[in-house]
């Protein structure tokens, strides 16, 4: 299960340096491109969105809860969840 973690913490990277880096890479070497502060925005959301519908379920809350638990009265009832459905 664990392999299973890290390559979808591997994929989830590696798509959104694709993604985000490389459109402001395209956008600033292909002047005659031009997409724009708008198309890097556009990239970036689409690039967190595509992967965290593909692997969210897999990875994503780790770091959540390193971080809330060290809060006091920290509990994990309805932990990282929306509120939709029966979780």
């Amino acid at each position: 299960m664990m392999i299973k973690k890290l390559a979808a913490e591997f994929v989830g990277t590696l798509w959104l340096v694709l993604g985000v880096y490389g459109s402001g890479v395209l956008a600033a070497a292909f002047p005659d491109a031009d997409i724009g502060l708008l198309g890097v925005s556009m990239a970036f959301g689409l690039t967190v969105f595509t992967m965290a519908y593909a692997v969210g379920h897999i990875s994503g809350a780790g770091i959540l809860y390193v971080i809330a638990s060290g809060k006091a009265g920290f509990s994990t009832a309805g932990f990282a969840a929306n509120g939709f459905g029966n979780g």
